[in-house]
């Protein structure tokens, strides 16, 4: 085990944010760090916080941190921003928005770049959660940039994900219709003080319930038809189902938080006395392992193409009609075949 390991574990924060650095930049050893700390992780809970920009989330996820706090219970928050086009780094500064847990070395805030992933989450988002639950935060909340359905991704890191929508904003609960619904565990009404929140909420409940009138599964179902026929199969088992409650706050007075915190701790209940949660897990595992094998295999075969004279000799190939884009692939992934089809044929 390494210093930097052997002191992130031990607490301190300085080890941390040197080993979220590491992971953001994927400095060499990032991944023997990751290694060394997965045995060591588990015990937090993680709570993905998505939605449209301008929904408030910043703002909640900093009353959320710090009535946290006041319960006694540490926190790590990872803020993805947008990547910079320029520097890859992240542009819109969510720490300044965290003012209320300023100064708190319970409170770990970072804030990290998309570098172009869906719904602004990447494995490194992944790691960072990693090294967050192996230091012993209680409690680790992702805030991810809203941009569409693609925060389908954010499932992949959190054991319950919250989705906020701003009153009055028929467009946004239209967007929900395109793949956020089925993400959500609990849904959030923030700035419930203004004009149309009554109206956004019915319109939420409304598309809860469905066209079957059976309330969505959770984040889990693929579709509205896959959560109702979970539901159906559910109903015939004796299965316990989770229903989505949906939430009103004015987070900027810190009114309806304990609600919020509320919903959130009966979701994760739900989970431990459904079993669901080691389900999510397994679920969570195999996603990581899958996008780092396309992450790798990616990388070993562009450097491949290195080895053989770059990709601009096949793409003038196929131009001149001399191959096409399948006989490139087949020839360049041979060699990959043949390996993996010798243990095989010894067998």
């Amino acid at each position: 085990m390494s210093d930097l390991v052997a002191d992130l574990l031990a607490g301190k924060h300085s080890a941390l944010a040197r080993v979220i650095t590491k992971i953001e930049n994927r400095s060499p050893g990032y991944r023997e760090i990751i290694s060394d700390l997965h045995q060591h992780t588990g015990t937090a809970d993680v709570v993905g916080v998505t939605g449209s920009p301008g929904a408030g989330k910043s703002t909640l996820v900093d009353k959320v941190a710090a009535t946290y706090r006041e319960r006694g219970q540490t926190v790590g928050v990872i803020a993805i921003d947008p990547s910079s086009p320029f520097s890859g780094g992240a542009v819109l500064g969510d720490r300044i928005r965290m003012a209320s847990n300023a100064g708190d070395m319970d409170m770990f805030f970072r804030s990290m770049s998309a570098r172009g992933s869906l719904g602004g989450l990447s494995t490194a988002t992944t790691d960072a959660v990693t090294a967050l639950d192996a230091f012993g935060k209680d409690k680790i909340i992702v805030e991810t940039v809203g941009a569409g359905q693609n925060e389908v991704d954010i499932v992949r890191t959190a054991d319950t994900v919250a989705v906020l929508v701003p009153p009055g904003s028929g467009d946004d609960v239209q967007m929900l219709k395109a793949g956020i619904l089925e993400i959500g565990d609990v849904f959030v009404v923030n700035k419930a003080d203004l004009d149309g929140a009554d109206r956004t909420v019915q319109q939420l409940r409304e598309m809860l319930q469905g066209q079957s009138g059976r309330p969505n599964s959770g984040h889990h179902g693929a579709t509205e038809l896959a959560a109702d026929d979970a539901e159906a199969d559910a109903e015939e088992s004796g299965t316990e189902t989770w229903d989505p409650p949906i939430v009103e706050t004015v987070a900027n007075r810190g009114e309806g938080v304990e609600d919020f915190l509320n919903a959130l701790a009966d979701h994760g209940d739900y989970l431990d006395r459904t079993g669901r949660r080691e389900g999510q897990a397994r679920e969570r595992f195999a996603a990581e392992i899958r996008t780092l094998l396309r992450e790798d295999a990616n990388e070993l075969l562009v450097d491949e193409l290195d080895r053989r004279g770059g990709i601009e000799q096949y793409v003038d190939a196929v131009i001149e009609r001399h191959t096409d884009p399948y006989t490139v692939v087949d020839e360049v992934l041979a060699p990959l075949r043949e390996c993996l089809d010798e243990p095989r044929d010894e067998n």
